[in-house]
């Protein structure tokens, strides 16, 4: 389907962004085989593990690709960073990121990149305007 083949060519240009800012970029969908869902971008920047959600678009309406990654796909990640960062060898966990990258890939223009660091966290914070 022609959704999937702009997701996996999103992905594809957000490894390459995230390879020109310096971060270093050790797993792409990584899934854990227990838990459903997969993490689209692992990288390191530094010393701080950075879990990236990739959300591809085409063009740029209303809604602003991020605002996919709803309550549910939190979730979902924090799950598995979970995961990854318990098989990772080192005796200690690493501080952890969790991001957004909205690639738009709009025909006819220049690709766009809106890099959320730190878009959520380990738990959810109550919104008081809410």
């Amino acid at each position: 389907p022609a959704h999937l083949a702009t997701g996996a060519k999103g992905e594809d240009e957000a490894f390459f962004y995230l390879r020109r800012k310096g971060y270093t970029v050790v797993a792409r969908r990584w899934s854990s085989g227990e838990i459903p869902g997969d993490l689209d971008m692992i990288a390191w920047q530094g010393p701080l593990l950075c879990f990236v959600e990739v959300k591809t678009r085409t063009a740029r309406d209303a809604t602003p690709a991020e605002v996919a990654v709803d309550s549910h796909k939190r979730h979902v990640l924090r799950r598995l960073a979970r995961q990854y960062v318990r098989q990772l060898p080192q005796q200690t966990a690493p501080q952890v990121r969790f991001d957004i990258l909205s690639v738009y890939l709009v025909p006819g223009q220049k690709k766009e990149f809106e890099h959320f660091e730190s878009a959520f966290g380990w738990t959810e914070r109550l919104d008081r305007d809410q």
